[in-house]
């Protein structure tokens, strides 16, 4: 159920280009993280090149693509090789779509307490404690 925020910026031009990037994102975050893609939320944002700046000048003068990766999870469910693993090929993958990657490309992994973060009214908490004891969900 991890919420996943993608800007990013490049000089290819493709139709398909945002889809492209959510499918990857989704696919390397089911495959590394094990997260479920049917409640995976992801926002892909476009930022102008000439808006972005790493190392004092614009990713447009670099020629460059970068991206910013921002994505929550519930605290104690990856480990710090899986965490690792998925920073990785999200920067290998996201190189193949977007293009030669400026060094200053981030990607964040937020751990959030599970009572502090849930989807559908509910938290992580509660549907981890109802599984446990094998009872409905309800919202509180």
């Amino acid at each position: 159920m991890p919420l996943i925020t993608v800007s990013y910026t490049t000089s290819r031009q493709s139709p398909s280009l945002k889809a492209d990037i959510a499918n990857a994102v989704s696919e390397l975050t089911a495959k590394i993280l094990h997260k479920d893609p049917k409640v995976t939320a992801i926002i892909v944002k476009s930022v102008d090149a000439d808006d972005w700046f790493a190392g004092g000048k614009s990713l447009a003068e670099q020629n460059l693509a970068s991206y910013w990766l921002d994505i929550h999870v519930t605290e104690g469910t990856n480990t710090k090789d899986e965490k690792a693993a998925y920073l990785a090929a999200m920067f290998k993958r996201m190189a193949e779509i977007l293009g030669p990657l400026h060094p200053e490309t981030y990607a964040h992994v937020d751990e959030v307490k599970g009572d502090a973060y849930g989807f559908g009214g509910l938290t992580q908490e509660r549907r981890y404690i109802a599984g446990k004891l094998d009872v409905a969900l309800k919202a509180a």
